[in-house]
Order: structure tokens, then C-alpha cells, then sequence
């Protein structure tokens, strides 16, 4: 079967601010830059972990901007299994996210909501995938 639990995953968004996008996932929250391109006003950036099987894809396009339209609940989950760092939850601030409740007490229980620059919202979840 070609598709399975280890089938890599590209989770694409526009943003209207790479850079600040760029802040605040990679000084923030510690992805590192997969790939990147600026070509005839079609920006991309790739961002992910060298050893996960997902990446984060932000496009800009200068003559035809996307406006980001994000909901309460366009989330992107990463569980920790422990205690979520304060110092990291701070860090994401201090590089342009924006800290929030969610409207499902559930993210308010087992995690921390931030806003990133487009306003698409993070959620760092104390639980374990495996007891989620």
C-alpha cells in the first residue's frame, strides 16, 4: 500500500509575513528550515524537524496575497508527553505568537494555544499521542 502510517505529510498555509512566520516557528518554537525559495514573487518556506514525517509549508505570493483565514479550530497539535515549558511557551510569544484560549476546554485542560503571526493557532498539548 502506498499510503501508511509513515507516508511523509506537507501541511501547506499562506502567511502574509514569512519572516515574522519564520520567527516564530523557527526562533520560537525550534523548527529548523527545510526549504527555501524566492522566485518571481512566489515565496516559499518549508519548516520542519530533519527526522519528522511532516513539514510545514508558508506561501507567499507578492502579486496575489492569500489572506490567511484561519478558524478557532485550524490547529496544529504537537503532543509532548510531559509538562509544557514555560520558557518555550515565553519564547513563542517573545517571537510574534499571541497566547489564547481555545473554545474547546479540552486544549485549555492538556495545553497551551498560541496564535502564530497569521493567526493560525498551535497547540502544545501536555498528553501523549498514545493516551490522547
Amino acid at each position: 500500500m502506498p499510503i501508511g502510517g509513515r507516508s511523509h505529510i506537507r501541511i501547506a498555509r499562506p502567511s502574509l509575513d514569512l519572516a515574522a512566520a519564520e520567527l516564530f516557528w523557527v526562533d520560537g518554537l525550534g523548527l529548523k528550515v527545510v526549504y527555501r525559495a524566492e522566485a518571481d514573487g512566489h515565496d516559499l518556506l518549508m519548516l520542519g524537524w530533519p527526522d519528522a514525517d511532516w513539514h510545514l509549508e508558508l506561501v507567499r505570493e507578492a502579486g496575489h496575497p492569500v489572506e490567511p483565514r484561519p478558524t478557532e479550530e485550524d490547529l496544529l497539535v504537537i503532543y509532548l508527553d510531559e509538562e509544557v515549558p514555560q520558557d518555550l511557551v515565553g519564547r513563542l510569544v517573545e517571537h510574534g505568537g499571541t497566547r489564547v484560549q481555545s473554545p474547546n476546554p479540552y486544549w485549555n485542560d492538556w495545553g497551551v494555544t498560541v496564535a502564530d503571526p497569521d493567526g493560525y493557532r498551535l497547540v502544545l498539548c501536555k498528553r501523549g499521542w498514545s493516551n490522547a
